[in-house]
């Protein structure tokens, strides 16, 4: 469910017009809807017993109002960068609900975790462990620590967004999973506490989490026999959402918790989740204005002000985003591609989609699109990343500046041997 619909015959967020949004804060613009943001978090993190860890995904959506909205609920943090740390600091989510992900950890990132005091880091490599030991040595601390330990299963979703099998980056083979805990349990700056898991994202049905989730189980039981204390279990993230208005409904997060809770009833672990695209994909999204209606030679193409720069889901992974006009049209259908300014054949937001007839001016909507849009925008053909608006009820406040032409050139610098 999203805040997102039509009034009269005009699309709006929440009680916010996006026609005269558009016409105030400009086009390309990312929209987030307050509501949707509240709904989503409540909804996945009532499903699951008091004392379990809710750790927004920041990698998702980076935006302070977004991370400070979900802080006051009560939402933890999943970081991967120095970065992402202290914006999830400057949020105002406490240190001890912050989970420090990621495979290439460095020592400067470790010692910024390690000085605020998170809740735990989730060591990827054998290598990452020798180093965080040394840091934790250096600063006199204890690094607490649960192992990412892959799984080796499919999670049947996009193979560029898959992460528990055997053949991506992340996390420790099965295989060295006892090596890897009896390692660390020599380490005198590392404290064992708990085993960390993740399959992947935008996974649309629960059997590979009943898979994954089970062999953690067996994990778990075994290291307790190796004489490792293992009080923490983080099963990620990875549920998915629709992106099709026609899509059937994804897992519900009851049914997901059913499962989890069912494989800790022997366990007694705290539970720590690693949400993101289910908390705020649905809440946001990306708006822009058509510039031309070209007519190819066999085809029609809806020149739009959004690119690839803005949103790359399209380019990156052929990601389907439904796409809306804000001004409710007539009967009358045409098929377009629709596309961005971008010097790229990528730069396609969809091919062949039948739209309502528009014409310059326009305003489309692209849904779904709070997750990994504006977080991995770029300034690709010296475009300035689309602007980002947060909604609540009728209010709407800009909480990411749209950067002028000028602010983008004066970014870079000039050697002195070119002069000025």
């Amino acid at each position: 469910m999203n805040h997102f619909e039509y009034r009269g015959g005009k699309l709006f967020a929440e009680d916010v017009d996006l026609t005269k949004l558009a016409d105030a804060a400009g086009t390309p613009l990312y929209v987030y809807s307050t509501a949707t943001l509240e709904r989503h978090y409540r909804v996945f993190a009532n499903a699951f017993p008091a004392g379990t860890l809710i750790a927004f995904s920041v990698k998702a959506n980076g935006n302070l109002a977004v991370l400070k909205t979900l802080a006051q609920l009560g939402a933890g943090a999943d970081v991967v960068s120095g970065g992402e740390l202290k914006k999830a600091l400057a949020a105002g989510i406490p240190p001890q609900r912050i989970v420090f992900s990621g495979v290439g950890k460095t020592t400067r990132e470790m010692r910024l975790g390690l000085e605020a005091g998170i809740h735990q880091f989730n060591v990827e490599s054998e290598p990452e462990l020798e180093a965080l030991n040394e840091t934790a040595l250096a600063l006199g601390k204890r690094a607490a620590v649960t192992i990412r330990v892959n799984p080796n299963v499919d999670a049947r979703t996009h193979a560029k967004i898959t992460t528990g099998t055997s053949e991506t980056k992340f996390g420790i083979p099965w295989s060295r999973a006892r090596e890897a805990y009896a390692r660390a349990g020599k380490l005198a700056g590392i404290r064992i506490v708990g085993v960390d898991m993740h399959i992947g994202s935008q996974v649309t049905e629960l059997g590979p989490f009943q898979q994954a989730f089970a062999r953690m189980a067996e994990l778990i039981d075994t290291l307790r026999r190796d004489g490792h204390e293992i009080t923490r279990a983080d099963l990620g993230g990875g549920l998915g959402v629709p992106y099709r208005l026609d899509d059937p409904p994804p897992p519900d997060p009851e049914a997901y918790a059913r499962i989890v809770t069912g494989l800790n009833r022997d366990l007694g672990v705290e539970l720590i989740f690693e949400p993101g695209r289910l908390i705020v994909a649905n809440a946001g999204i990306l708006l822009s204005r058509v510039i031309y209606v070209k007519d190819g030679e066999a085809k029609k193409f809806l020149i739009i002000d959004a690119a690839m720069n803005d949103l790359l889901r399209p380019a990156l992974y052929d990601a389907h985003h439904d796409i809306l006009s804000v001004n409710e049209a007539g009967p009358a259908r045409q098929r377009y591609d629709v596309v961005g300014p971008i010097c790229e054949t990528a730069d396609l937001f969809a091919h062949d989609r039948e739209l309502p007839v528009l014409k310059s001016g326009d305003l489309v909507a692209i849904m779904t699109a709070g997750a990994y849009g504006a977080v991995m925008s770029s300034a690709y053909n010296a475009r300035p990343p689309a602007a980002e608006v947060l909604v609540k009820g009728d209010a709407w406040s800009v909480v990411r500046p749209r950067m002028s032409d000028d602010a983008l050139v004066e970014m870079d610098r000039l050697p002195p041997w070119l002069g000025s």
